[in-house]
């Protein structure tokens, strides 16, 4: 079972311990995309949506969520999360979501990248609920992370 570095030799569940890691920069980047009916894109365009400015509740959203990856997963490190962008475009088939998290510590914050971009989508979602309920959550994948013992990865585009 050693080979698994979130489980101890008896199987049994384990934080890793990065202790004498040295801290280095790194960041992540990760993307989700709201699928939203026409009409609902329409309201988004008009900024007429009842709820107020769904992007930005979106953006902070995401921001938020990025610091408190820890509180969500249990095995996830507590890192100085220094650096957070949230972007959120509306396009013809929805809202397009994409958080880059940056740090200068000891274990990456892919987690945190993929968190931001979760929540913030689930923010558009609750926010545009009223409209449609059928919006769906997809996409959801890293696209990037650099720095660490791993070193960089770029996901190839489909």
């Amino acid at each position: 079972m050693s080979e698994f570095t979130h489980l101890d030799g008896a199987g049994q569940a384990r934080m890793v311990d990065v202790t004498e890691k040295v801290p280095t920069v790194r960041s992540a980047t990760a993307e989700a995309l709201v699928e939203c009916g026409p009409h609902v894109v329409a309201a988004l365009r008009e900024d007429s949506v009842p709820k107020g400015d769904v992007l930005a509740v979106a953006r902070v959203a995401g921001i938020a969520a990025a610091k408190r990856t820890p509180e969500l997963l249990p095995l996830a490190h507590v890192i100085g999360v220094h650096g957070v962008v949230v972007e959120a475009e509306i396009a013809d088939d929805g809202v397009h979501l994409r958080a880059t998290v940056r740090t200068a510590d000891r274990t990456g914050v892919e987690m945190e990248a993929l968190t931001a971009v979760s929540v913030a989508a689930l923010n558009v979602v609750d926010m545009v609920k009223g409209l449609d309920k059928s919006v769906t959550i997809t996409g959801i994948r890293l696209l990037a992370k650099t720095g660490g013992k791993s070193g960089d990865w770029h996901r190839d585009r489909d």
